[in-house]
């Protein structure tokens, strides 16, 4: 059976892979509303990025400047709806996908499916008129969506405006400048208030690395999510050849996430990683 990039089982357990940037493949290129209408009836869990516009609106972008994913320049946060028009993903081609696309292409998915909507800037660049037109966009939605991002403050006002819809935080940068700053016992006393906040996280988002090392160190950041009912994600894991599947030392780290009950692990190459995650598990190694 063809891989479709969704998951992987340790001992009956369910890991989700979710597709960073929608895209299940390198070569598909970033942001693809044909592979989010896809995954969404696939079911799959992925992530797009919204960045905040000059009139308060959003498009789905991850850098603060046009320069490196579009065919325009210049700062996002310069830009309104009608600036925008005619601009283009510079990997596929196709338009802008804008906030006010979004809903439309929403209406319809799997009851698994998952998309999440990563903010890239912080509440006091996004303002009271961002807020409203998230609110005004998503306010009454049943979509399948998560809205996450690395102020905390953004994220407890998202819980205000959006109290029906799910949040999730990413202390990432926090917790590595505390570890290297104070070492590894202040994570935790870090870590534990953002997950007890009034943003009330559903899933917290971590730089894989970073879950790796700590529990080399003896911190189970995962355990210590679990213990306060919030999922973990593990983000970002691409292979280095995907064609070839996992190298030993892949191996060892990707499967030491898994058993350490990642709930979700982001990747580039998630139709790769299922099928080499297959291959593996049947013994049809292919590695270093």
């Amino acid at each position: 059976m063809a891989p479709q990039g969704l998951t992987v089982t340790l001992n009956g357990r369910q890991t989700r892979l979710k597709w960073h940037r929608l895209r299940r493949a390198r070569s598909e290129g970033e942001f693809s509303s044909a592979v989010m209408a896809a995954g969404l009836q696939a079911g799959a869990s992925m992530e797009l990025d919204l960045t905040v516009r000059a009139d308060g609106g959003f498009v789905v972008l991850h850098d603060d400047t046009l320069d490196r994913e579009t065919t325009a320049s210049g700062p996002v946060n310069a830009q309104d709806k009608a600036s925008l028009a005619g601009v283009h993903y510079r990997q596929t081609g196709l338009p802008l996908i804008l906030s006010e696309d979004l809903a439309a292409l929403l209406t319809t998915a799997h009851p698994a499916a998952l998309l999440q909507f990563d903010m890239k800037d912080t509440l006091a660049s996004i303002t009271d008129r961002g807020l409203d037109h998230l609110a005004h966009h998503f306010g009454q939605t049943s979509a399948p969506i998560i809205f996450s991002g690395g102020c905390p403050h953004l994220i407890s006002a998202l819980a205000q405006r959006l109290p029906h819809l799910p949040r999730g935080i990413d202390p990432t940068d926090r917790l590595v400048e505390a570890w290297q700053t104070r070492g590894l016992t202040s994570l935790e006393p870090l870590l534990l208030p953002e997950l007890r906040s009034t943003a009330a996280p559903d899933t917290c988002y971590l730089n894989w690395e970073l879950v790796l090392r700590a529990q080399s160190q003896g911190l189970d950041l995962i355990a210590l999510c679990h213990a306060e009912g919030v999922k973990v994600d593990a983000w970002t894991y691409t292979l280095t050849d995907p064609s070839s599947g996992f190298s030993d030392r892949e191996w060892d780290e990707f499967s030491t996430l898994v058993s350490l009950g990642a709930d979700q692990i982001t990747t580039d190459e998630a139709l790769a990683t299922e099928a080499a995650w297959t291959a593996r598990q049947s013994g049809e190694t292919n590695h270093d």
